[in-house]
């Protein structure tokens, strides 16, 4: 193909690079402009010069090379080419988020860096092959529950989220708490955003789709984590109805290969008692996320008034989800609220109160759960080698994504020494 024109937009300097690169390889470049660019014309959102000068552009190009983004590559980006008969050769920053190009039929993208040549061979192909679509495993709802009195739900969640990406996979995060959300506030984020309840109202109209969950998601930086931040204030409960909440959780199923859910405490529903009237349920977002789920964590504060309202909730949370698999968690462990053998005593006393026979332990880590926060990160993230996040770890490869069968049977052994007896498994094989 001879005579082939690119509009390139990629930020600077790496844009400026790639053309300079691309014209010795004989292709004329119309104009470098910013990634967001063309998605910032499509909205008509870019005023004055730059607005012309990339219009002009884009009239008189092939194809484009464009820059890989979450505000590059949108919705209304892919329908201005499209309309314009454009053909977008997709490249991405080394460490940039590129599952969105999936989404919309794209080839794998090129790196920023890579050889000019390569690139403008893929401009001159007949046709861009289309990257594969991945093949579809297994994909799951992970509710995260514990009874009142703040037994570390949200930190586990956003924990289990982190350990859960690794390796690749995507994972969603999702603040479904109606009574107190804190997601946003421990990671940073700004919970002023669509959110959750967004995707909740537009899953009861029949348009929630993968493309529009990663448009409201937020991406938490260096993990493979997108967040669906919570309501910003707590009257806002009604937007996250039963029947919102189970669609919206259902999209996510096809969307992210685990799903980690906060839910709030209460299961409580005293509204259905004296009302019969079909209206809003302050805890329906909490019930329909459990029920919604493959996996239950229940959450218990590894401490005797921690695992005395555990244990009053627990039959009200076995009457909720029926035959759903439990994972029980003792959070913050420490030997100075039960003296000797705290271990022990907590699983023996769930055992012998509620006939939870399986329990795993996460270790109170004052110092990694203070820096975490203080820096608005995950503990994984602030403290990779902190005791918290070595048993997280171990509990996230034996429990919700299983190890391999001869180190998985190792880890029972030890686990059936610690207890001097045969536990009941903690989740459904």
């Amino acid at each position: 193909m001879t005579g082939l024109s690119v509009v390139v937009a990629v930020d600077a300097p790496a844009g400026h690079v790639l053309a300079a690169g691309l014209e010795r390889e004989g292709v004329i470049v119309r104009a470098v402009v910013p990634a967001d660019a063309i998605a910032l014309v499509a909205e008509d959102a870019l005023r004055g010069d730059d607005a012309r000068i990339c219009a002009e552009a884009l009239a008189g190009a092939d194809a484009v090379v464009l820059e890989v983004g979450r505000a590059s590559l949108t919705p209304a980006a892919v329908h201005l080419c499209d309309r314009r008969g454009l053909r977008i050769v997709p490249v991405a920053a080394p460490g940039a988020d590129a599952r969105m190009v999936g989404l919309y039929g794209l080839a794998q993208p090129w790196p920023t860096d890579a050889e000019p040549w390569r690139i403008a061979d893929a401009l001159r192909a007949a046709e861009v092959e289309v990257a594969p679509t991945p093949a579809a495993g297994p994909r799951t709802v992970i509710a995260v529950w514990g009874a009142a009195g703040s037994p570390g739900r949200s930190t586990i969640a956003i924990e289990l989220a982190v350990e859960l990406a690794r390796g690749g996979r995507h994972v969603a995060l999702v603040d479904a708490d109606t009574h107190a959300p804190s997601l946003a506030l421990a990671l940073g984020l700004a919970d002023e955003g669509p959110g959750f309840a967004a995707a909740c109202r537009q899953a009861e109209q029949g348009e929630l789709d993968a493309r529009e969950l990663t448009r409201i998601a937020v991406a938490l930086a260096g993990t493979g984590v997108d967040v669906l931040t919570g309501i910003n204030r707590p009257s806002r409960w009604p937007e996250l109805s039963a029947v919102r909440v189970a669609a919206a959780l259902e999209t996510c199923r096809d969307w992210a290969d685990f799903t980690v859910v906060d839910v709030a405490a209460s299961l409580e529903r005293d509204e259905e008692i004296v009302s019969d009237l079909d209206g809003p349920r302050r805890n329906a977002a909490t019930i329909a996320a459990l029920r919604a789920a493959d996996l239950v964590i229940a959450v218990a504060g590894a401490d005797p008034v921690g695992v005395s309202r555990f244990l009053r909730a627990h039959a009200e949370l076995r009457a909720t989800i029926g035959a759903t698999p439990v994972a029980v968690v003792a959070n913050r462990l420490r030997p100075g609220t039960l003296g000797i053998d705290a271990r022990g005593q907590i699983r023996r006393t769930l055992d012998r109160f509620g006939g939870i026979g399986d329990v795993w332990f996460l270790p109170t880590d004052p110092r990694s759960a203070d820096a975490a926060l203080l820096q608005a990160q995950p503990i994984a993230s602030v403290a990779p080698k902190s005791p918290f996040t070595a048993a997280m770890r171990r509990f996230v490869g034996d429990v919700v994504v299983p190890v391999a069968a001869p180190e998985a049977a190792d880890l029972r052994r030890r686990a059936v020494r610690r207890s001097r007896r045969v536990p009941a498994t903690a989740v459904a094989r």
